[in-house]
């Protein structure tokens, strides 16, 4: 039984309203981002239209700023935008879709701005337009809004898809835009295609970039994007509508030799029942030499081998790539349509054969995650000397995974990444390091036979004697 101190809403409520609204004034003073959420909410009591003035008012504030963003602030702003999102649907779209429409359009039109003045590596900026996208979807089917209207508002928008915010609108609005809207944008699409670009000569053609070919011109990158923008749009159109063909036309014969396209033309062939044009389509851009396969395209071909009934074909066509790109995905479903024991004879086959791998990270990260423990763990102590201790990503989930009941494999595993930092002196990995030989020392009162390996004695012993001027580091182990 929880206690009554613990904080949830059964238990909040038995403080009052009075001392709750006490509270709330307490907590968000000084917190702005506290008081708009307060605000919205007590707009919310007056109806939609309070709420929707807040949100106008608060979106045109954050379209007017103009000072860049560090971390900290870009993380209050994305706080902000999801808060206005939200609203938009849960109180505003319930009652009013219509506005609720217009908001949202509002906020999308906000994403070239800020991404402009905040670095979005981290992603969340883009997720917060790429949730309002999915919401506007949602909203529009509600709001029924006239196509040809709604077809001119996602043409505007594509047409300014800089940081490519509205990537997914063609998809996620084809259920309100119909059959009508979607012909007219198609139309829009294609006359977009047909204006002429301005060309200058000489000197007056203005220089944006260099590329191997020699400098890139204003005009020649406004065409290039502009063709980009109609090709991707035909083919959302064409997939919204259902016409295969539509689709396979956006690309030439060249380009549909290219095995990732070629997947996607199988597949849409596939789902309209052209099982042997899929094949035709796969077959066509099989992937030269002998370097490891697309995996979509291996998964397409796989796909049209069981819709042909060859699946004694998809089998082996999941054991190649299994063996070809170490995929255990394809190793998975290659076993699960093996007969009793027959997998198990195959699983060890795979295992040894991941085992004889040149590269030791691809077949340890492999057996890590399968798992094969025992594999993983005889693999490191017959090929220590290999591992590369600069890849910590998969160096550390292996010692992690092996520690337990393989100290020995794991405290191997550590020391390389020990060894990588010290002996390249990378500071930014100190820290990490000595948390690392720390478990080493953890580790050592497990293993049993050191073998021909270092005790954890005589390791620390030779770091201290070739890297004991790294004070930096040594001061971490104090």
């Amino acid at each position: 039984m929880a206690s009554k101190t613990t904080l949830n809403a059964k238990n909040l409520e038995a403080l009052g309203a009075t001392r709750l609204a006490e509270l709330l004034i307490e907590l968000s003073t000084g917190d702005a981002a506290a008081k708009r959420r307060l605000r919205l909410e007590l707009a919310g009591t007056a109806g939609s239209e309070d709420v929707a003035r807040q949100i106008r008012k608060r979106l045109t504030t954050i379209a007017g700023s103009r000072s860049s963003l560090d971390w900290q602030k870009r993380k209050a702003l994305v706080k902000d935008l999801d808060t206005q999102r939200r609203a938009i649907v849960d109180q505003v779209a319930r009652h009013d879709p219509v506005e609720a429409l217009e908001l949202m359009w509002r906020f999308l039109g906000l994403a070239s701005s800020v991404f402009e003045r905040c670095d979005d590596s981290s992603g969340t900026v883009s997720t917060v337009f790429a949730t309002a996208v999915a919401d506007l979807g949602e909203i529009a089917t509600a709001a029924q809004p006239d196509p040809a209207r709604l077809a001119d508002d996602v043409f505007e928008a594509l047409t300014d898809n800089g940081y490519g915010q509205y990537d997914d609108l063609i998809g996620v609005l084809a259920p309100a835009l119909g059959p009508e809207g979607l012909e007219h944008l198609k139309s829009r699409m294609l006359a977009l295609a047909g204006q002429p670009v301005g060309r200058y000569s000489g000197a007056k053609r203005q220089v944006v970039g260099y590329g191997l070919s020699g400098p890139l011109y204003a005009d020649e990158m406004v065409e290039r994007s502009r063709s980009s923008t109609v090709r991707l749009a035909l083919m959302a159109i064409a997939d919204a509508q259902g016409d295969v063909d539509a689709f396979i036309g956006q690309y030439d014969s060249r380009a549909r030799m290219v095995p990732t396209i070629a997947a996607q033309i199988a597949r849409r062939l596939l789902a309209a029942g052209r099982t042997e044009e899929a094949w035709q389509s796969i077959e066509a851009a099989t992937p030269k030499g002998r370097d490891a396969p697309d995996l979509d395209w291996a998964d397409a071909r796989i796909e049209v081998l069981e819709a042909l009934g060859r699946t004694e074909e998809a089998q082996a066509a999941r054991w190649s790539a299994f063996e070809r790109a170490l995929s255990a995905e394809h190793l998975r479903a290659h076993l699960k349509r093996l007969p009793d024991f027959e997998d198990l004879e195959a699983q060890d086959r795979a295992l040894a054969q991941v085992e004889r791998q040149r590269s030791l990270l691809h077949a340890l990260a492999f057996l890590v995650s399968w798992p094969a423990l025992d594999r993983a763990a005889a693999l490191v102590l017959r090929r220590a000397k290999e591992i590369d201790g600069d890849h910590y990503e998969v160096l550390t989930p292996a010692a992690d995974a092996l520690s337990a009941r393989h100290p020995l494999a794991a405290t191997l595993v550590l020391r390389a990444m020990i060894d990588f930092a010290l002996s390249h002196s990378r500071a930014s990995r100190y820290r990490h390091a000595a948390r690392h030989l720390l478990e080493c020392e953890s580790l050592a009162s497990s293993v049993p036979d050191w073998g021909d390996m270092e005790t954890h004695v005589a390791y620390l012993a030779r770091l201290r004697k070739q890297h004991g001027r790294k004070s930096a580091f040594w001061s971490l182990m104090d």
